[in-house]
Formats: C-alpha cells, structure tokens, sequence
C-alpha cells in the first residue's frame, strides 16, 4: 500500500506520481486530501486500486480497463468518459455527463446524479457496463443510450421530488434502463417504451443489485421490495430520417 498526500499537487504532477507507483509493481494507492485534481485513473489497464479521500476533478477515469477507484466524496463532470472496463464507488454524489460513451465495467454511485447519465453507452455481446444510482438523476438521463444497464433507485428523496428529471432515453436505441418508481409517458423520449419488470427482470435487477449494495452497505432485499420500470427503446433508429436522406 502507498499514500499520496495530494493537498497542493499539480494535477499533472498527481497523476505522474500515481502511474510511476503503477509502474514499480503498487497495486493499491490511497490518495489524502484530493480537491478537484483532473484525469485521475485515466488509461490504467492493469487491476491497480484507488482510494481517493476527497474530492477528484473532471473526467477521472476515462479510457480506464482494468482499474478499482473508491471515492469516499463526491464526484465531478464527465467521469468514466469512455471507460472500457474496472469498478468505481462512489460513496457520494455525481456530477453531469457521467459514463459517456461507456464500453464496460461498473459504476456505482450511492448518492445522486446530474444531467446526462449513461449517453452513449453502449454494449457488445457478453460486455455490457453498468450504471447505478442510489438517489436521484436529472435531465437527458440514459440519452443515445445503445446498451448496458442503467438503474435509477430514488433512495432517500424528499416527498415530492421526483426520481428523473426529462427526456429520459431520448435517442436511445438499446439497453436497458430500470427505474424504481413509476415512470409517466411525458417524461420519456418517444423512442421509449414504459413497462413494469417481470420475473425475469427482477432476477436481472437483484443480480445487478447485490454487488452494488454490498459495495454501499445497503439491503438488497429492501431496495427490491418497490415498484421497477422497465425503459427499453422501440425503435432502432429513431432520429436517422432528420439527419439523411
């Protein structure tokens, strides 16, 4: 085990000092005092695992394989840009435009989301990432999506708050979204077909669940013990005849 005080680093000079512990064979690497330091995480393939005490800048873990990343904090914009694969835990909230373009591997968040969740996700045969989000998501959640799993819990909201904000799976033409709450038809792109889970789905969703309640020291029986949506897209094109010809 190594410990980085990183209060005061140059962001650059953080993530040299992370990939040259990487290099002399760390594989687990704590990093104290973390306030807003960018491309934490970005590009490691090998399973390393970071323990980020603070808060970490935009776009950590982009383009990331292989590694662990535990943020006792928050998180902010664009994180996992890209990812292909690795875990991340976050024991707060996150900020906008988390997993774009996610290729693989597992997000799970115990707090709340911003805009943009899950855009272009995407998924290739037995690959499939996962996104879950203990709280609240706002706007365009799941936009583009074209595969993976992207689950929305609503954990601990006010009384009237709503669990999404709108358009959710505006564009989406595969994966699936899985909401714990009842979803109404306004809020949804018009590509997006609302059902409620079956059997097979809650297998799915307790399955996706158990790992994620473990990391977050929640009880997957009371999480599935509520109401799910099932989002799946109906069409596989939807915006294509505004774009060609």
């Amino acid at each position: 085990m190594q410990v980085i005080d990183a209060q005061g680093i140059h962001y650059k000079e953080l993530n040299k000092k992370i990939k040259t512990l990487i290099e002399q064979g760390k594989r687990e690497i704590i990093l104290n005092n973390v306030m807003g330091q960018r491309y934490i995480g970005n590009g490691i393939k090998k399973p390393v695992e970071l323990i980020i005490n603070g808060i970490p800048g935009n776009d950590m873990a982009a383009f990331a394989s292989g590694v662990k990343i535990t943020v006792n904090g928050n998180i902010q914009d664009a994180v996992a840009n890209t990812m292909n694969g690795g875990k991340l835990i976050i024991h707060g909230d996150a900020r906008d435009v988390l997993g774009y373009a996610m290729r693989g591997g597992n997000i799970y968040i115990k707090g709340s989301a911003g805009y943009r969740v899950g855009i272009h996700m995407k998924g290739y045969q037995d690959k499939q990432p996962v996104i879950i989000i203990g709280g609240v998501a706002g706007n365009f959640m799941g936009e583009y999506m074209a595969g993976g799993r992207l689950i929305l819990l609503g954990l601990e909201r006010g009384e009237k708050e709503p669990i999404a904000g709108n358009f959710i799976g505006a564009g989406m033409h595969g994966g699936i979204i899985y909401i714990r709450d009842k979803v109404e038809d306004y809020q949804v792109g018009l590509e997006v077909e609302i059902k409620e889970v079956d059997k097979k789905d809650r297998q799915e969703l307790r399955k996706l669940l158990a790992s994620y309640c473990h990391e977050c020291k929640l009880e997957v029986d009371e999480i599935m013990d509520a109401y799910f949506s099932r989002l799946t897209p109906v069409s596989s094109r939807p915006y294509g005849n505004l774009y060609a010809y």
